[in-house]
């Protein structure tokens, strides 16, 4: 995957976090996608689209872009201004409540956004599983707790996070609550290697909110924190 691609869609008003497209690129290279014709993909958590726009030129797969903060509409008139609007479909809903046919997805992919909704466990048998298909795969990239501080989010991140930090886990922890199923071939997590420069795009912004995480980036986001990696493989159908 080419980043220099993307660069135009990339700007302090469609990011909202860590260049999304930098984290994207990383699970691509290391799971690279194969699909067929007729394939679909959701983007949860998609934000203003970045993610998506990514996705559907590098797959040609459908996509459906789902977010509960941006509305379907907005995304709608982004998505046809930058020529992809036939291909993507925006939708607003809630993660926990999704409301598509069973095994309808080929991939799922959430790029700095499942740890909002998804941090209990049993969440992803329940809320996630059932829209896959069999040899499916699910690839997500959230900001996490680096492993060597694992059950230390809240004393560690609450200056910055405040009541949220809870939701900072390490990639171990991931694992576990993703837990194990008769439908689950592997799960798998990392700490990504995309940390610097996907910060280092957001905090060069003028963004209102990454002036906020300017001030506690090398107090306390760069040495406790991290990307996960998570990729998780449905098995094939018997």
């Amino acid at each position: 995957m080419n980043l220099g691609d993307y660069k135009a869609y990339v700007s302090a008003e469609t990011m909202m976090g860590p260049n999304s497209v930098r984290i994207l690129a990383e699970l691509f290279d290391k799971y690279p996608l194969q699909f067929v014709s007729g394939d679909m993909i959701l983007d949860l958590g998609c934000g203003t689209g970045l993610t998506s726009i990514v996705i559907a030129k590098e797959t040609g797969a459908k996509v459906f872009a789902n977010d509960l903060w941006i509305s379907a509409e907005e995304n709608e008139k982004r998505f046809a201004k930058w020529g992809v609007g036939g291909q993507i479909t925006p939708i607003c809903e809630d993660a926990s409540h999704l409301h598509f046919e069973k095994k309808l997805f080929r991939a799922l992919i959430s790029i700095d956004s499942y740890h909002y909704f998804a941090g209990k466990k049993g969440f992803f048998q329940e809320k996630i599983l059932p829209f896959m298909k069999d040899d499916g795969v699910v690839m997500i990239g959230i900001p996490g707790l680096k492993e060597k501080y694992i059950g230390r989010a809240e004393e560690l991140l609450s200056d910055w996070l405040g009541n949220d930090a809870h939701m900072f886990k390490s990639p171990k922890q991931w694992k576990e609550l993703i837990g194990a199923s008769d439908r689950i071939e592997s799960v798998k997590t990392w700490e990504m290697d995309c940390f610097d420069e996907a910060w280092d795009d957001w905090l060069g912004t003028n963004n209102k909110f990454a002036l906020g995480d300017k001030r506690h980036f090398e107090a306390i986001i760069k040495p406790y924190t991290c990307f996960v990696g998570i990729y998780i493989k449905m098995k094939k159908a018997l």
